[in-house]
């Protein structure tokens, strides 16, 4: 029951359609207990981040072989070596020395040969072979054979690289993206990924509350008055109620309503007409594939994508951003934001990238926040629950994942 276009502005779908759509998922309240609890925390650093596939970069990242890149990951305690070797073949290793295990390489991306440990010098080539060893003669029947990196599971997506720290993935990363990555295919990803801006900071805020503040526009006609008042809302659409929802096994899908009646300012018209926003709604259907815009709906925005547990692929006719929530502990997280454009054909385009940056920057810092006081309070014990309303399905979906996932209540 998508919503469905007219020429005079938008008609919403009827009220509580998603979650009819989705009896299993209820429709009582969620407990706050897994965005405060240290228990909870620690299943979700084995039975999630330690078993699913993760998104730690971009092939752009590597574009030749010796390049390569490294991912610390706080949450499975460990560092991630990925590299292209000269055979071409994109590798992850655990960034580890076979020797004394001091950490391998220190700069989060280079290019190199081989790869030197700074503590006694254990060489390795760039498919993760033990090479060289000073003083070889005075170790103890060693076999360099055995003794390379700890490769793992790494493959790649519509050019999004991806790792698996479990040592015997139970899925392919084809197989655990399923229907969402399918839909998805046909994205000129590549082709927007020439220009990248990126942001970063730590949030002292659980990963999942971040989480959530993305998988709705509720607030947007509240957060963000400031920065994009009507973008997102108007007069048929008061609520941004997204035009569409897909729930898949583990990924989630919104599409986003934009305002088609929304008067520019004299800027940002000047924006417009000199290449693509991050936030727009004048497209054109056959330009982007059928997954996209599920509805062909003419007052489309873009596409919210959550790939779990914790990237985002959001897609506009354009341009293209990702986010990353990566567990440093229950209480703090580090927010990644990569904003993505083709490369600009003139300085017309290039000033519209700049504008775009720059308004994307200041609506992501008023999604921002609220989140660090919030986590404050959520340990009071004040509430227990957070109560959800039928566009807030996507978070409801993700609770449950994670509890297919986690068990935490299992047996409760």
């Amino acid at each position: 029951m998508a919503a469905v276009a007219k020429m005079d502005g938008w008609t919403p779908t009827p009220a509580k359609v998603w979650h009819q759509q989705h009896p299993e998922l209820g429709t009582e309240p969620i407990p706050i207990e897994p965005y405060i609890s240290q228990q909870y925390f620690e299943l979700e650093r084995e039975r999630v981040f330690r078993k699913t596939w993760l998104n730690v970069g971009r092939i752009e990242e590597l574009p030749k072989p010796g390049s390569y890149l490294v991912k610390d990951l706080p949450i499975c305690q460990t560092s991630i070596l990925v590299v292209r070797g000269k055979d071409g073949k994109v590798r992850a290793f655990h960034n580890v020395c076979s020797h004394r295990s001091n950490k391998l390489a220190w700069n989060q991306q280079g290019n190199c040969q081989n790869f030197s440990c700074k503590f006694h010098g254990w060489t390795y080539n760039l498919e993760g072979q033990l090479t060289f060893v000073p003083d070889e003669e005075n170790f103890f029947d060693l076999k360099k054979s055995k003794l390379g990196l700890t490769p793992v599971a790494c493959d790649t997506w519509e050019g999004f690289i991806f790792v698996n720290l479990d040592s015997q993935p139970q899925e392919t990363l084809q197989e655990y993206l399923g229907e969402l990555g399918e839909t998805l295919k046909g994205y000129p990803f590549a082709e927007y990924s020439v220009e990248r801006y990126s942001w970063s900071t730590e949030l002292h805020a659980n990963w999942k509350l971040l989480k959530d503040a993305f998988q709705e526009a509720y607030h947007v006609a509240f957060l963000h008055k400031r920065s994009i008042p009507d973008s997102f809302t108007g007069k048929s659409n008061p609520f941004a109620h997204g035009l569409d929802y897909k729930l898949y096994r583990r990924h989630r899908q919104m599409s986003v309503w934009g305002n088609m009646e929304h008067k520019p300012t004299p800027v940002e018209g000047l924006a417009y007409r000199s290449g693509t926003l991050i936030i727009r709604n004048d497209f054109s259907a056959d330009r982007l594939p059928p997954g996209v815009n599920p509805t062909k709906d003419q007052g489309w925005a873009l596409d919210l994508n959550v790939i779990f547990p914790n990237f985002f692929v959001d897609i506009s006719e354009g341009s293209y951003f990702t986010y990353n929530m990566w567990p440093l502990a229950v209480d703090r997280t580090l927010w990644e934001v990569h904003n993505y454009f083709p490369k600009a054909q003139s300085a017309g385009q290039r000033f519209s990238q700049e504008y775009s940056k720059v308004l994307f920057r200041d609506v992501i810092m008023e999604d921002s926040s609220t989140l660090e006081q919030t986590q404050k309070v959520l340990a009071s014990g004040a509430k227990t629950h957070f109560v959800l309303q039928d566009q807030e399905v996507l978070i409801r979906h993700d609770q449950k994942v994670h509890e297919d996932y986690v068990g935490f209540y299992k047996g409760r």
